[in-house]
């Protein structure tokens, strides 16, 4: 009995010191040498202070703000810690009141939107977290923006252009706008700081 607990033991302890402490640490310091910002967290800073993540979405209410995407995560929008969808399926009345009330939202917030709203800005992702809006979704929003800024809305609509990022790899998905970077390019961009935006490492 003792011959075979020994070496149980032993290879117990090797595999959890190599599995536990030298994988995870080999990882984390190939990454912090290779893809420095990406492995920080791809935090966005603005004049030497952190104001969020290019990986993770915010909570914009304000008319002068472009509105991200509906999270799903509860008590807390956009709690990386909680991250799921709603889990309602699409015939669920639940599901139904949700999108009616943000439909609402959206159009109180600007009473000239009259037509079709896309989908991604009245329904959750399965993550709650998205930090990224489509194209058509920022457009939409581009007359309450401009508005509320005193802006033109070629201006905004120039700005929300020059920040489409095209579909990865030119295939999966559609063209997108990142919600926090574009709110941040609009402040500096309209004179109400927060100055100049870059990525760690950048």
């Amino acid at each position: 009995m003792g011959s075979q607990l020994r070496p149980a033991l032993v290879l117990l302890v090797a595999l959890h010191v190599l599995t536990g402490v030298v994988y995870p640490l080999a990882v984390t310091g190939v990454a912090q040498v290779v893809w420095p910002a990406n492995a920080g967290g791809s935090l966005v800073v603005v004049d030497g202070r952190t104001r969020g993540s290019r990986l993770i979405g915010q909570p914009f209410s304000a008319p002068a703000y472009f509105w991200g995407r509906p999270s799903a995560t509860s008590p807390v929008p956009y709690d990386a810690s909680a991250s799921s969808g709603s889990n309602l399926g699409p015939t669920n009345p639940a599901l139904l009141d949700l999108v009616r009330a943000r439909v609402a939202a959206l159009r109180a917030a600007d009473p000239s939107l009259t037509g079709p709203i896309p989908a991604d800005l009245v329904t959750a992702s399965a993550s709650g977290l998205d930090p990224d809006i489509s194209v058509a979704a920022a457009l939409v929003q581009v007359p309450r923006v401009a508005r509320a800024r005193g802006m033109s809305e070629a201006s905004v609509r120039t700005l929300v252009e020059t920040h489409a990022v095209a579909p990865t790899l030119g295939i999966l998905g559609e063209p997108r706008v990142n919600v926090l970077l574009l709110n941040l390019a609009l402040d500096a961009g309209n004179g109400r700081g927060p100055g100049r935006v870059r990525r760690p490492g950048v």
